[in-house]
């Protein structure tokens, strides 16, 4: 019903930067919130930023400063500008939606499938 898809990701050297997209599809009746999270080998997925419902931006503490998130003209598009990266911000990013889906007033998390960022040293 819903599908989320990034796009951005590759391979690149420490203090470069990259810049994410995700597009959100489907059925969607609203966004309520929407943002990026990651998830390196071996450790839990964890948010790096975010719109909340209010409108107002997470981040983690660790990408405070070097990272940006921001939304296109639609409102299905979010991109994530990551700035002077580091090789610990390697990991698989993800976007997720929070979405109420047409014909429902029940609102669902929904993820893309991921894309990989590479830091070297």
């Amino acid at each position: 019903q819903v599908q989320l898809v990034e796009s951005g990701g590759g391979l690149v050297q420490t203090g470069d930067s990259l810049r994410l997209s995700c597009v959100a599809s489907g059925s969607i009746r609203r966004i309520n919130a929407m943002g990026w999270y990651r998830q390196a080998p071996g450790k839990q997925r964890e948010l790096v930023a975010g719109f909340t419902s209010g409108g107002d931006t997470n981040y983690a503490d660790s990408v405070k400063g070097r990272f940006t998130i921001s939304r296109g003209n639609a409102e299905n598009t979010v991109y994530l500008q990551m700035n002077s990266l580091k090789p610990e911000d390697t990991a698989v990013y993800y976007c997720k939606a929070r979405v109420v889906v047409r014909t429902t007033i029940f609102e669902g998390d929904y993820w893309g499938q991921g894309t990989q960022v590479t830091v070297s040293s």
